[in-house]
C-alpha cells in the first residue's frame, strides 16, 4: 500500500465511524547528523521516523488523533476513538477542511537524490572546525555539526485533494572560541540548503566564525542614549518575524495583533516590500500546497509600505469573512495554522557602508538574545551585542546591552540595504532603525 492509498484507507475508516468529513497526513523522514569537537566525533546518528495524522468534523466539532503504526487493521479503532473525541468537544463555527478542492502546484525541486554518507558529513564538520581553529586568535572550539535529512509529506482528504512530496536539507554549522579565561568570546556560522550543491563552503564557515570570535574580544558596555541602531543580516530577519506575527489570521482574529487595524494603510517605510512565496524553486520552506492542501501563490504581504494581505488558513479566514492565502502549518498532531513560509523582505538601493555612513554615531548588532515582544502594542526589548558605530564605521565590540522601542515605529523609520541573500527561509538585508534607546552602562 503507498502513502496515498493508507491515507485513503485511514479518512474512508473515519467516515465509516461516523464522520461527516475528514483528513489524514503522514509524514516519514530518513536523517543523518554527526558532531565534532576538536578532532573527536562527539556524535553519530541516523534516525527514521513515520507518524500518521487524522483529524476528524463531527458537524462543527473537530479532533485529531496520531499513530505511528502502519497496519491498516488498526485503522478502524483509531478512527473511532478520534470520532469519539470530536463528539465530546464543543462546536466550532470556524472549522472545516477547505472551501474548495485545491490543485496540486508544480514541480519545485524540493528533493536531492544525493545522500551523504556518515563519512561525508564527518568531513563536512572536519572542515569547518579545522579552518576555525587555524584562524589567528581562536583558541578553542564548541564543536561542528553536519546534517543531512529527507522528509515525505502525504495529504488525503474527504474533499478530493490527495497530494505528497519529498523534500530533502543539508546542513554544516561551526563555533569558535577566541581569547582565554573570563575574556573569551563566541561566534558561529552556518549554512543549511535544500541541494548539496547550494549548501556553502564548510572551510569557508569555519574562517568566517573564527575571524567573528576574535573581533568580539574585549567588548565595552557603552552608556545608555538614543541612537539609530543597524542590524547585520544574521539578525535583521528577526524584525520579520515579528512583522508577520502581527499579520497572522489567528492574532488578527483574536485582536490582539498591534497592526489589526491596519489593512491597506502604511505599516513599513516608503519603498519597502516584504514577499512571501511558497513555491519558490528549491526555497527552504516552499511547498507545493500547504498543511490543508491549498497551493498557495506568491504574493507581496506589504507593498511599497502599504499592507496588503494577512497570513491565513481557512479557519482564520473564515473568522474573518475571507479566504485562505495557502498559509496553512501543520503537525501530525495539532490542528492547521497560519505561518509565513519563504519570507523576505526586499533589497534597497544602496550598500551597508552607504547605509550607516552618515552615522556619527550608532549601533550594529550582529547577536541578540532573549526577548520582550508586546504583539498587542508592538513594544519591543531585547538584548542584544555586537559593535559600535563611529563616523560611519565599525568601530569598539559591544555586549551586554539592550535595544528597545516600538515596532510600530520602527518599521516606519526603517530603511534597507542592497545586500539580500536567501539562506535561512526569512531573509533580510542589512537593515538600519532609527531612533532607538540602548540601555548599556
Amino acid at each position: 500500500m503507498n502513502r496515498l492509498e493508507m491515507l485513503d484507507a485511514l479518512v474512508a475508516a473515519a467516515r465509516a465511524a461516523g464522520a461527516d468529513a475528514a483528513d489524514a497526513v503522514l509524514a516519514a523522514s530518513t536523517s543523518l547528523s554527526v558532531a565534532r569537537r576538536l578532532g573527536v566525533i562527539e556524535h553519530l546518528e541516523r534516525a527514521e521516523g513515520f507518524d500518521l495524522g487524522l483529524r476528524v468534523f463531527v458537524g462543527q466539532r473537530q479532533a485529531i488523533v496520531s499513530s505511528t503504526d502502519p497496519d491498516r487493521a488498526s485503522f478502524a479503532a483509531l478512527a473511532e476513538r478520534a470520532v469519539a473525541m470530536a463528539r465530546a468537544v464543543p462546536e466550532d463555527r470556524f472549522a472545516g477542511l477547505p472551501e474548495r478542492v485545491p490543485v496540486p502546484a508544480r514541480e519545485l525541486d524540493l528533493d536531492d537524490p544525493a545522500e551523504p554518507t556518515a563519512e561525508d558529513l564527518l568531513a563536512r564538520a572536519a572542515a569547518a572546525e579545522e579552518a576555525a581553529l587555524a584562524t589567528a586568535g581562536v583558541t578553542n572550539s564548541n564543536g561542528a555539526e553536519a546534517g543531512f535529512n529527507r522528509s515525505r509529506i502525504a495529504i488525503f482528504s474527504s474533499n478530493g485533494f490527495a497530494g505528497e512530496y519529498a523534500r530533502s536539507s543539508h546542513s554544516v554549522s561551526v563555533s569558535a572560541l577566541a581569547g582565554e579565561g573570563t575574556g573569551m568570546e563566541r561566534d558561529y556560522d552556518h549554512s543549511v540548503a535544500v541541494h548539496l550543491a547550494e549548501l556553502e563552503d564548510a572551510a569557508t564557515l569555519g574562517r568566517r566564525a573564527g575571524e567573528r570570535a576574535v573581533r568580539r574580544l574585549n567588548p565595552t558596555r557603552p552608556a545608555s542614549r538614543k541612537l539609530s541602531v543597524v542590524y547585520d543580516p544574521r539578525v535583521s530577519a528577526s524584525l520579520l518575524g515579528h512583522l508577520v506575527g502581527a499579520l497572522n489570521g489567528t492574532a488578527i482574529g483574536r485582536g490582539t495583533s498591534f497592526l489589526r487595524d491596519k489593512m491597506g494603510q502604511q505599516v513599513l517605510a516608503t519603498g519597502l516590500t516584504l514577499r512571501d512565496d511558497p513555491l519558490r524553486v528549491r526555497g527552504l520552506r516552499s511547498r507545493p500546497f500547504d498543511g490543508e492542501g491549498m497551493p498557495g501563490e506568491a504574493r507581496a504581504l506589504v507593498q511599497d509600505g502599504i499592507l496588503q494581505s494577512w497570513v491565513l488558513d481557512w479557519r482564520s479566514a473564515r473568522q474573518l469573512g475571507l479566504v485562505s492565502t495557502g498559509h496553512a502549518s501543520r503537525g501530525i498532531s495539532s490542528p492547521p495554522s497560519p505561518a509565513a513560509t519563504n519570507l523576505w523582505l526586499e533589497p534597497g538601493q544602496v550598500s551597508p557602508a552607504a547605509l550607516m555612513a552618515d552615522l556619527d554615531e550608532g549601533f550594529y548588532v550582529t547577536e541578540m538574545m532573549g526577548s520582550s515582544i508586546n504583539g498587542i502594542t508592538g513594544d519591543y526589548s531585547r538584548g542584544a551585542s555586537g559593535f559600535m558605530i563611529r563616523r560611519g564605521e565599525l568601530a569598539e565590540p559591544v555586549s551586554g546591552v539592550t535595544i528597545a522601542g516600538n515596532l510600530k515605529e520602527m518599521f516606519l523609520h526603517m530603511a534597507a540595504a542592497d545586500d539580500l541573500r536567501f539562506r535561512r527561509g526569512t531573509d533580510a538585508p542589512t537593515l538600519r532603525v532609527d531612533g532607538m534607546t540602548l540601555a548599556g552602562a
